[in-house]
């Protein structure tokens, strides 16, 4: 294994927790996972997105802070590869699509004073998925507060991402998950630890999983 901190990301139903386990299994890695059941205004953003958006992405970025900030302070010396199913950087991703100007400048000068004493992945996974792909996988664990997720939301972040991947030198697996089952299809899974076996220049780099 070439790399100590691995992340991977996508929209929301994309499936970063699942290869994150999966990863981790294989690998022996040192799990972090997202907790985002604990933010109190996820449900309510949802519900009145207007009012809430702000203090939903603040909860968020403190989380996300606190998380990674005690892993790096803690060594694990039973792993020596972390998996990670989320990039800080998308606190500021999110915010710019949730906030109006005003808030998102705040939010931003709070985000960049953070920002330098969070670690970063040595090799980001991406998975990029069709939006009626996200709405299956939205609607099969059925998280109430998530059904009325509208199409256009969805495209917002998928454009949103794949702008600021294609702006960072941070290498990156980009891979297309329209076909994808990592659970039920070992080969798929199998393609993806091949890819990270190999070293990889900066920048994006493309897989095709097999069909």
């Amino acid at each position: 294994m070439n790399y100590h901190f691995i992340t991977i990301e996508g929209n929301i139903g994309a499936g970063k927790t699942t290869l994150a386990n999966l990863l981790s299994e294989h690998y022996h890695a040192r799990l972090v996972l997202e907790q985002f059941a604990d933010n109190p205004f996820l449900p309510k953003f949802y519900e009145q997105p207007d009012q809430y958006a702000f203090p939903l992405e603040l909860f968020f970025m403190a989380e996300r802070y606190k998380q990674l900030k005690e892993m790096m302070q803690t060594k694990d010396m039973f792993h020596q590869l972390t998996i990670s199913d989320y990039l800080f950087n998308k606190c500021l991703l999110f915010a710019k699509v949730n906030l109006p100007e005003e808030e998102f400048k705040l939010y931003q000068k709070l985000f960049d004073i953070i920002y330098p004493q969070i670690i970063q992945p040595e090799i980001l996974i991406y998975l990029h998925s069709p939006i009626q792909k996200l709405q299956d996988n939205i609607r099969k664990r059925n998280r109430e507060y998530e059904q009325k997720i509208p199409d256009e939301y969805l495209l917002t972040l998928q454009e949103t991402y794949t702008r600021y991947i294609k702006q960072q030198d941070i290498k990156t697996l980009f891979i297309d998950t329209t076909n994808a089952d990592f659970t039920n299809n070992p080969e798929h899974l199998a393609a993806v630890i091949e890819a990270l076996d190999k070293e990889h220049a900066p920048g994006q780099h493309y897989l095709n999983l097999p069909a």
